[in-house]
């Protein structure tokens, strides 16, 4: 502690280059913070989507939808678990430019199971919805952007046109559902029954069909095997689970591991060396002050203490300082994905990073004071 006076005059001898050290050691941990947040929250995302749900759709892109009888063939497929579906239509409210998807379920208790990953329901909403053949649950967000409450009918305006050859989509308000991620989707659910039994053309169809496994260990072979069942048919399936959906669109943005590990090495290989050189001139020009402390009793371990000292203050208390601000900036890149959050390890981790990065460049300055010739240094040699 009593060391702790000489180390804070020591850190400010020159408070423009300690200004400068300080700044460039928090835009390289800022830097850091955002990108290997980005990389460790990726990582979590996809860790924490469910395997054991797999999604079948038609093997080929743009392939008429899938007949509702695969949904009985599914449940007969053994490792499934339960089987459900979807299928939608893409509609506006009052103008063209305010869209609002409807998409259709077969209300049954399964979806308090399945569908976690898309939206969640509370069993007296769903029980609502299957009570009433024509109605919707909506999102709080939804209902706040439009003013609708619970009980009021709501027109939809589609392209896909009814039995009747109306355009016009009547749907009554009988319950709330909470998105899966807030803000990120645009759709109200409905009753699949009245959307399929209403609608022109494509009845009997479905966009999606839905599969949990009985073992998540084993959810690959049943995606295998579902695939299997339904080869050489006129409608062939491809089946992933929710868990590598999520892993192929979020590695579709950008190659996180090679790109992150790329810069994040290179900031700190560069604030390693700009440090080092930083506190190797600070240490030439504070020689004649060392030497005196040495006159004075100081031993060469104290000296050289007090140097790996003060790299380790001016290093942690920047790169805080740049954690935070990554902390601050992180919600704006995580617009990008939707759910994303950074981890607090890597709050641990950049605080690591900062030691090592003030031990190793702190080092050779440190020796260097400890190992002063007091004559020469003393004489400004």
């Amino acid at each position: 502690m009593k060391h702790l006076p000489l180390i804070w005059s020591g850190i400010w001898r020159k408070p423009g280059r300690t200004a400068l050290i300080l700044l460039q050691v928090a835009v390289g941990f800022a830097l850091f913070g955002v990108l290997q947040g980005l990389k460790s929250g990726v990582e979590r995302l996809i860790a924490d989507t469910r395997a054991d749900v797999l999604s079948v759709q038609p093997a080929v892109f743009g392939a008429a939808p899938l007949p509702i009888a695969y949904l009985d063939r599914l449940r007969r497929i053994p490792g499934v678990k339960l089987a459900q579906a979807t299928d939608g239509i893409l509609t506006t409210y009052q103008k063209p430019t305010e869209t609002v998807f409807v998409m259709g379920i077969v209300p049954s208790e399964d979806y308090l199971t399945l569908l976690g990953d898309i939206f969640q329901v509370q069993p007296k909403e769903l029980r609502a919805l299957r009570n009433t053949r024509d109605g919707v649950l909506v999102t709080a967000d939804f209902a706040s952007k439009y003013g609708w409450h619970i009980g009021q009918r709501i027109p939809l305006t589609s392209s896909v046109l009814q039995s009747d050859g109306s355009a016009t989509w009547d749907f009554e308000i009988v319950g709330l559902f909470a998105d899966h991620e807030p803000g990120a989707g645009s759709f109200i659910v409905a009753n699949y029954a009245y959307l399929d039994e209403s609608r022109a053309q494509g009845k009997g169809t479905l966009a999606n069909l839905y599969v949990v496994a009985s073992d998540p260990l084993q959810a690959g072979e049943v995606a295998s095997a579902i695939d299997r069942t339904f080869a050489n048919s006129f409608n062939e399936t491809q089946t992933v689970s929710f868990q590598e959906m999520r892993a192929q669109q979020l590695q579709s943005i950008v190659n996180l591991n090679y790109a992150i590990r790329a810069i994040v090495s290179a900031v700190l290989v560069a604030l390693v060396f700009s440090t080092a050189v930083l506190m190797m001139q600070t240490i030439r020009e504070r020689a004649p002050e060392l030497a005196v402390l040495k006159t004075l009793g100081f031993s060469d371990r104290a000296v050289f203490g007090m140097v790996i000292a003060e790299g380790l203050v001016v290093c942690v208390v920047a790169a805080l300082i740049g954690l935070l601000a990554a902390m601050i900036v992180f919600p704006y890149a995580g617009n990008f994905v939707p759910g994303l959050s950074m981890p607090i390890a890597v709050i641990g981790f950049g605080l690591l990073g900062a030691v090592f990065i003030a031990l190793f460049s702190a080092a050779f300055p440190a020796f260097r004071a400890a190992g002063l010739p007091l004559v020469d240094a003393l004489a400004g040699r």
